[in-house]
């Protein structure tokens, strides 16, 4: 067994409101002791919203402010500026959001702040659907998946926000999940030493809207991971590719198994997903190689 050698800032509290087993909270628990207490965050309406807990009251030792559900970056624009004038460089503003606000609804506004290049981190806290509400599908939920807008299995693909973004050529885009605990730790310590648009998304199987048993959310996060379906891998200026776990090593059908929104899923649908997955990672290494070359 490796220990991890990982910061344990007590920035994040316990007696939080997420649900048993969560690893939206574990994640955020690691990703705040990382960037330390000279922190603003700001939380739009989620199931972070529900975990940081009703103001004035926090389960987060740093300032949160709570925007409305579409305006996460505008409003991290604004701090980023207001604590610039005040000589507070140095404090990180960072957004923690989820996929809802982020693929969906807060998308506008992202871009435009990237587009801008505005000086923050935007951490996308990605359970695949709307799960504080009811697990309705968003536009990150994946082919097939059962959700409580879609019961009979979403028809769509997920959006690769990671490659949007990178095609706004932000300085720095990257996935992570807690259950590659020292990588997501990793990129988080890089995103902080650098300026302008970051943005990490952060895989975090729900429990409940995904069907996995209470101690198996790293499991599934792992999972995820191992059978290419949520690679791990960083962009730089939209343009240097770099993957953090190079080897696709489990069948798609070995994830699916352990989660009961694809409990549906024939055969057939599962070779599709195999072969979208083999398709999307053949697509990443190639740009990889292409980085690597160049």
């Amino acid at each position: 067994m490796q220990k991890l050698d990982i910061s344990e800032q007590a920035v994040f509290c316990a007696g939080h409101a997420a649900c048993p087993g969560c690893v939206e909270a574990l994640s955020v628990r690691h990703i705040l002791a990382t960037l330390g207490p000279d922190t603003v965050a700001v939380v739009p309406p989620s199931c972070m919203a529900i975990i940081a807990g009703p103001q004035p009251f926090s389960s987060l030792r740093i300032p949160v402010y709570q925007p409305t559900l579409e305006a996460s970056a505008a409003s991290a624009s604004g701090l980023r500026r207001a604590l610039d004038v005040r000589g507070r460089k140095d404090t990180q503003v960072i957004v923690l959001a989820g996929d809802g606000g982020t693929y969906d609804i807060g998308f506008q506004c992202l871009s435009s702040a990237a587009e801008r290049n505005e000086d923050m981190i935007y951490f996308c806290l990605d359970n695949e659907g709307y799960m504080n509400t009811g697990a309705q599908k968003s536009s990150s939920t994946p082919q097939f998946a059962e959700t409580g807008s879609t019961p009979a299995g979403k028809l769509t693909r997920k959006k690769n926000l990671t490659e949007i973004m990178a095609a706004h050529e932000v300085p720095y885009a990257a996935t992570a999940t807690a259950g590659h605990l020292q990588d997501l730790v990793r990129k988080v310590e890089k995103a902080k030493s650098m300026r302008g648009m970051r943005i990490i998304t952060v895989l975090v199987p729900c429990i409940d809207g995904w069907g996995v048993a209470e101690d198996q959310g790293l499991a599934a996060a792992r999972l995820a991971v191992e059978t290419g379906v949520f690679p791990l891998y960083e962009v730089e200026d939209g343009r240097r590719y770099t993957l953090s776990y190079a080897n696709k090593t489990r069948p798609v059908r070995d994830y699916l198994e352990m989660q009961r929104r694809y409990r549906n899923v024939d055969d057939e649908r599962v070779l599709a997903l195999q072969q979208e997955v083999d398709e999307a990672w053949a697509r990443l290494c190639a740009r990889v190689a292409g980085s690597e070359a160049a």
